[in-house]
């Protein structure tokens, strides 16, 4: 085999390679849509989120529903409102509750769905009002270490 065909060959190869390496940065930072349907918008105010990006998850039961559409702080309130954009096939009660869970030990933050009984559904622009925030690990920690701190001495 010739010099030249070995560049050739070589090229082609860290071209391909390149390629590979956009195409999982891509789905890595879930470029796509919802798979390319409609969604609807409800907005979830919470006290913490702590490290919730735009473009999180949405999940309900362990499955994709959404994506965080926006994050902003309310001034009047004080807390962060998340904007939430649900697959339009997915139709939740008007008392579901959100949560920001964590996947794994240290992994992304996630926006969870739990459906409530109501017979009314939600509709774009609904606020969800049964929230609860995200656990700060560091919050926990500095907890656990005051609370040995504080118990007496054992004889």
């Amino acid at each position: 085999m010739s010099r030249t065909a070995l560049d050739l060959w070589v090229g082609i190869f860290v071209a391909i390679g390149f390629a590979a390496l956009v195409f999982l940065a891509m789905k890595v930072g879930s470029f796509s849509g919802i798979n390319g349907s409609e969604s609807y918008r409800v907005e979830a105010a919470f006290d913490n989120i702590g490290g919730l990006k735009v473009r999180a998850p949405v999940k309900s039961a362990g499955v994709l529903i959404g994506r965080v559409q926006g994050i902003r702080f309310d001034t009047d309130s004080y807390r962060a409102v998340v904007q939430l954009d649900i697959d339009k096939r997915f139709e939740f009660p008007a008392d579901t509750s959100a949560s920001i869970l964590t996947s794994g030990l240290l992994g992304e933050q996630y926006v969870g769905l739990e459906a409530g009984a109501d017979v009314e559904p939600l509709k774009e622009g609904d606020r969800l009002m049964i929230t609860q925030s995200a656990v700060v690990l560091e919050k926990l920690i500095g907890q656990f270490l005051f609370d040995k701190a504080a118990e007496p001495a054992a004889q």
